[in-house]
């Protein structure tokens, strides 16, 4: 009778789960943390966007006059995804439709800590500032490189 038995046997099986699951709980969180920090990337990226479609606005379209979200995205200055106000876990406003002398575009997680930690502030200026709590910036703000 031949007793040569192939294959893994419940010890080693249970082994290689524990391994992978050490290894799972090593590697989630810096997932995570990749995702919040791919997310605030986004948001700046789309903060300056906003600047630059607000700038145009005004200088075409606006005739003078800072549009809203719903304007920019009419005039297909921005896509649908950010005209409707939320993008890759950030939440924007504009403020200053209407205004002929200044705009404000501000970024904030929906969640902070899990979806980005700081929130971002722009205007005409052009330079965005931010928080580090995650809390709607102002024009005082730290700048963003400094």
């Amino acid at each position: 009778m031949n007793n040569d038995h192939r294959g893994f046997s419940l010890i080693e099986l249970l082994i290689v789960v524990a391994i992978i699951g050490i290894i799972a709980a090593i590697a989630v969180p810096n997932l995570l943390q990749s995702k919040a920090a791919a997310n605030e990337a986004s948001a700046i990226a789309s903060t300056r966007n906003l600047i630059t479609a607000e700038i145009t606005y005004y200088s075409t379209k606006g005739a003078g006059k800072y549009g809203a979200l719903g304007d920019l995205k009419t005039q297909t200055l921005i896509d649908d995804v950010l005209g409707s106000g939320t993008k890759d876990g950030y939440s924007f406003a504009l403020a200053g439709a209407g205004a002929t002398d200044d705009f404000q575009v501000t970024a904030v997680p929906v969640t902070v800590g899990k979806t980005g930690q700081r929130g971002f502030f722009g205007d005409a200026t052009g330079v965005i500032r931010y928080s580090v709590d995650g809390s709607a910036p102002t024009a005082s703000s730290k700048a963003l490189g400094q």
